[in-house]
């Protein structure tokens, strides 16, 4: 039996230090069968000339475009519809060590799930912020995954659709929504940090961004018929203070 495909999909825009670190990272992972695709925002700095020097590294796993885009969710769909694979992620950050995606893979495999996810840790620099620690839920008791680690076969993406790009940072939300909310989409769960994620992304930049992302949280359970949303919206609130309190 073949190994499934793992495309991994990075959007970035002007930002060459940190792609070159995510493209070394991508290359240090120990599982084999990885498409890489670069969603560029057409940068002016050096990203496409690192893309380019990085192409030969990667051979045909690289799949990449650089051109405008209408914010990071446009950015992820046509990250999407540029691969192929069997299983898609998204990296913007920083995997745990070499073995994550295989991990990853095997426990989707060998549990016959849809998708997967694991504990994720905020940084600010070195300082740990917050650590995501849910485990198994219902979105209705405001459990959701950790987007970064949540890792999706494309079967699911080709039923639900893709990301709604009229939200600003909570598209990720919505679709986690739209997807598990009726208990069809099943997901293994890695009881362990595999992701570590840098403060100052979308929906993580400050207070007003917060509340922004309160704001489109409640509007994406209405849009999905989620009854009584603002006991889902309250629980989620207490969910997210107590990451704050088992950091360590």
């Amino acid at each position: 039996m073949n190994k499934p495909t793992v495309s991994v999909i990075t959007t970035t825009y002007n930002n060459a230090d940190n792609l070159r670190q995510t493209m070394e990272m991508i290359l240090s992972q120990d599982y084999e069968q990885i498409q890489y695709v670069i969603v560029d925002g057409g940068s002016t700095d050096e990203t496409l000339t690192l893309i380019r020097e990085y192409e030969p590294r990667f051979g045909e796993r690289l799949k990449w475009i650089s051109e405008p885009d209408e914010g990071i969710y446009d950015a992820i769909n046509k990250g999407y519809l540029l691969s192929d694979g069997d299983i898609i992620g998204y990296c913007f950050d920083r995997y745990a060590d070499e073995h994550v995606i295989s991990r990853m893979v095997d426990t989707i495999v060998r549990e016959k799930t849809d998708g997967v996810h694991s504990d994720l840790i905020y940084l600010d620099g070195d300082k740990v912020v917050r650590k995501w620690h849910m485990g198994q839920g219902s979105i209705r008791t405001g459990w959701m995954p950790a987007h970064p680690t949540l890792y999706l076969k494309r079967e699911v993406y080709e039923k639900y659709g893709l990301y709604k790009t009229d939200y600003k940072c909570s598209a990720d939300y919505e679709y986690m929504i739209r997807c598990l909310k009726d208990g069809q989409v099943t997901l293994s769960y890695i009881p362990e940090v595999l992701i570590y994620m840098y403060y100052g992304g979308t929906s993580t930049n400050g207070l007003s961004s917060y509340l922004l992302s309160l704001k489109e949280g409640h509007r994406a359970l209405k849009e999905n018929g989620m009854a009584f949303a603002w006991v889902t919206d309250f629980l989620r609130i207490i969910r997210v203070c107590l990451q704050f309190l088992t950091k360590s």
